[in-house]
């Protein structure tokens, strides 16, 4: 990271050891042992821990609300359904939507993509049209667009970064052409942290009448998300990321554009009449939620954005940013470390490698004294072979991680160099 306004003015209102230590005991599970050592999770990049609000609030719903919704007269199932909807309206207030049925419920981001790629790019897109993405984009973004490329004949157009993991959006917005249907891109990179400026992304891309989906699986557990200053056309993000449960995601659409999309499956509660000869759909946002929903998910992904509401994004970014500094300083006097991904602006996350140690080996070794921390590829293997690596160790903080955990990180780290290296 490197240092600017906005990262002194944020370190300077970090919060207290007090409130952290508060923060703290919101998550169970950072009281467990792992191998007979206290847990120091380091590896929110790939799923962040849970809070007792949310794990309250899904226990609450299977002992006492539980039953399968929009379908049933009787209480349960209208608590069940007003509890779904709720959770809806939540999420469309956290994101700052116009409207609570631009928001679609999905299995994560990932299928929040699929969805945009199956629908409304099987409805638009033809061979020759161009979908113009970056190198730092994670499999999710880029493996569904190469199946349409398969299957149409589209063409894939990759923009390219700097050796500090920047975008170099000059050259980004060059790759713009009159061939281009669709600009998808990732808010924040989750290998390198690199955060893109997407707003400003998004507008060049408007002027010349390119829509854009901002994937935000890695940055919306970090900064607030405003979809419509952003005016980005589609949005989407993961639940287990943003400290809510796994299985749920969602997909915020601009309401014109997922209403002119064909549904993306078929079943039930997505129709308004079925018969052999035919069938018409619903509206939004029943035509792209076929079946019996992750009720309990969306209940609980509403519960993580109170509860996230309730610490402060000032003070999370705060917390986050200070983690970020202080373990990029720590990390650097450490013998033979590279430290991958060194944009102005990024979110809580180091990749790295240590000359003569197979990441892998090094994750190993972190976990024997109850570091959690990711190894390997982090699902963007075309990023790492940019860089002429196959992949890397990567740290991941959230606002309840602590400089001291990050100390017993440097301490392991430097054990594992001497065992391993001498």
């Amino acid at each position: 990271m490197i240092p600017n306004k906005q990262t002194e003015t944020l370190l300077a209102d970090r919060p207290s050891p007090e409130t952290i230590a508060a923060w703290r005991q919101d998550f169970p599970i950072l009281g467990r042992e792992v191998n007979g050592k206290p847990l120091i999770y380091l590896d929110n990049g790939a799923s962040s821990q849970k809070p007792r609000a949310v794990i309250n609030r899904l226990e609450h719903y299977y002992a006492h609300e539980h039953a399968n919704i929009h379908r049933g007269v009787h209480v349960l199932s209208q608590e069940a359904t007003g509890a779904y909807e709720a959770a809806r309206e939540t999420v469309a207030r956290y994101l700052n939507a116009a409207e609570a049925r631009e928001c679609i419920f999905t299995r994560g981001a990932t299928e929040a993509i699929n969805l945009v790629a199956s629908s409304w790019g099987g409805a638009n897109l033809q061979a020759g049209d161009e979908v113009l993405l970056t190198v730092m984009e994670h499999h999710a973004n880029i493996v569904p667009w190469q199946m349409l490329e398969t299957r149409l004949g589209i063409k894939l157009v990759v923009a390219p970064i700097s050796d500090e993991g920047e975008l170099l959006v000059e050259e980004w917005e060059k790759l713009i052409s009159p061939r281009t249907k669709l600009a998808a891109f990732c808010h924040a990179s989750n290998s390198l942290g690199t955060v893109n400026p997407a707003k400003a992304m998004i507008a060049k891309a408007h002027a010349k009448g390119v829509p854009v989906l901002l994937d935000g699986a890695q940055s919306s557990a970090h900064m607030k998300i405003d979809v419509r200053d952003l005016d980005c056309d589609w949005f989407v993000c993961s639940g287990h990321k943003i400290f809510g449960p796994t299985g749920i995601g969602v997909l915020y659409g601009k309401a014109a554009l997922l209403g002119a999309m064909p549904p993306y499956q078929g079943g039930g509660d997505m129709i308004d009449v079925v018969s052999f000869s035919g069938t018409t759909f619903r509206g939004l946002p029943e035509r792209f939620e076929a079946g019996t929903p992750n009720i309990a998910g969306a209940i609980g992904l509403a519960a993580a954005f109170d509860y996230l509401d309730s610490i402060g994004h000032e003070a999370i970014a705060a917390q986050e940013q200070d983690l970020l500094a202080y373990a990029t300083a720590q990390l650097q006097q450490i013998e033979g470390l590279t430290i991958y991904g060194r944009a102005a602006e990024k979110v809580s996350l180091i990749s790295f490698m240590i000359d003569g140690l197979h990441p892998n080996d090094i994750g190993t070794m972190l976990d024997m004294d109850g570091i959690a921390v990711r190894t390997g590829h982090h699902c963007t293997m075309p990023l790492w072979e940019r860089f002429g690596l196959t992949g890397t160790t990567r740290a991941s903080f959230a606002f309840y991680n602590t400089r001291e955990e990050i100390d017993a990180l440097i301490t392991s780290l430097n054990k594992i160099r001497r065992l391993f290296l001498g």
